[in-house]
């Protein structure tokens, strides 16, 4: 599956950090809007590598979940897990905001969140732990094999640290938010360092908005 990113996603690619245990969350860089802006106009280019592909995984309500979101809408994709004290707790609010936002304009989104971590996210804790942040953040999970396809097709790496006595394991991770389309192609890709209205303007430029 060919990915198609906009000329800002190289751009925001530096942006892009890897949770190793530090706080990257709201105090990281964004990008300047002026780069953003010019950035944003440019027409979508195709990437030099493949990303993206099917897989099928089990949603916290205990649904059987592909890559194809079964409402028609456009979806937020992230990586990590849910009792991050990490980049995850920047990038789960902040998928929760742009979908809100967006969704608030008419258009249909859906934040997803593939957890790192079956062991501690399964499908009776991740709901509970994600509805802290948003109830609109829906936790996907499933057996090791599973979730290997799902990360091998994202490229998806992470490496236990160590365990912190009050979170839990402590993972270094990508930090990448995916946007797919209805139907789970990768649109494009940003980092979770931008404001809700950036990651809005990123998404508008890829559903006709």
């Amino acid at each position: 599956m060919r990915c198609r990113l906009a000329a800002a996603a190289f751009l925001l690619a530096a942006a892009a950090q890897a949770h190793d245990g530090e706080d990257h969350g709201p105090g990281a860089t964004a990008v300047p809007e002026d780069r953003l802006a010019a950035a944003l106009k440019e027409a979508p280019v195709a990437l030099p590598w493949e990303v993206g592909g099917p897989f099928e995984l089990v949603d916290h309500t205990g649904r059987v979940r592909t890559q194809a979101d079964p409402e028609g809408r456009h979806q937020l994709l992230f990586f990590g897990y849910a009792n991050c004290p990490g980049i995850c707790s920047a990038a789960l609010p902040l998928m929760a905001e742009a979908v809100a936002e967006l969704e608030a304009e008419g258009v249909e989104m859906s934040a997803l969140v593939v957890t790192i971590d079956p062991k501690l996210d399964t499908v009776e804790t991740m709901g509970a732990s994600l509805a802290e942040v948003s109830d609109d953040l829906l936790g996907l999970t499933g057996t090791p094999e599973a979730l290997d396809v799902a990360y091998d097709a994202f490229r998806v790496e992470f490496e236990h640290l160590f365990d912190d006595p009050e979170h839990g394991p402590i993972y270094s991770h990508g930090s990448f938010i995916y946007l797919l389309d209805p139907a789970g192609e990768v649109l494009t890709q940003v980092p979770p360092v931008l404001p809700p209205e950036q990651v809005s303007a990123i998404v508008r430029k890829y559903v006709g908005g």
